[in-house]
């Protein structure tokens, strides 16, 4: 399916490919309480996007971004003074309603708007034989984001979704998907993952 006419990313939508279910990984970025306001409105999407791709064995990746002292804050401390996710606090927690498998589904720790900044996840995705990612989560234009742009100059191929994404308002999510889509992700949303995982 074609983004909706009235997007700003529309004309930039020009690449089109399937994700390969054999060498895929989901990424769910940040999906926790903290910011159950701004993600409300996609978790129909975002349930879908992990029941899609858990059907066809693809692994699902959650990240959880904390805060365990003053000296993991970075930049961030001066950049969102007040506003920063306290490692056991109940908005550090990862949304109830997103079916984590223990066990089964992996959860990557981060500290800054990257998910592969001292994590491990590289590495990780790596011994999995991961060569593709599909990007989730919140925020577009943010952590989700930054961590498309990493996996891409990292060498993997970067899958982008639209419906599955969220942030503060539409100028910055459709600004960020605008500039992924020109020069580091392919976009795809429910529909286009249905039609193109069935492949």
């Amino acid at each position: 399916m074609a983004p909706p006419p009235g997007t700003a990313y529309s004309k930039y939508d020009v690449r089109h490919r399937n994700p390969n279910p054999k060498t895929a990984a989901l990424l769910v970025i940040d999906m926790q309480n903290h910011f159950a306001a701004i993600a409300e409105h996609i978790l129909p999407s975002l349930l879908t996007t992990i029941s899609l791709c858990r059907s066809r064995q693809i692994p699902v990746i959650f990240t959880r971004h904390r805060h365990r002292s003053p000296a993991d804050y970075a930049m961030l401390g001066e950049w969102w003074p007040g506003d920063l996710i306290l490692d056991g606090t109940p908005a550090s927690l990862l949304h109830p309603g997103l079916g984590v498998v223990d066990g089964a589904d992996r959860v990557v720790e981060k500290s800054t708007y990257s998910a592969f900044y001292g994590t491990g996840l590289e590495e990780m995705l790596r011994g999995m034989g991961v060569e593709e990612v599909i990007v989730t989560g919140v925020m577009t234009n943010l952590c989700c984001e930054t961590t498309a742009r990493e996996a891409f100059v990292r060498g993997f191929r970067v899958f982008f979704s639209t419906d599955a994404t969220a942030t503060a308002n539409r100028e910055l999510h459709e600004a960020a998907i605008m500039n992924l889509a020109y020069g580091f992700a392919y976009l795809v949303d429910c529909e286009r993952l249905r039609k193109g995982l069935s492949c």
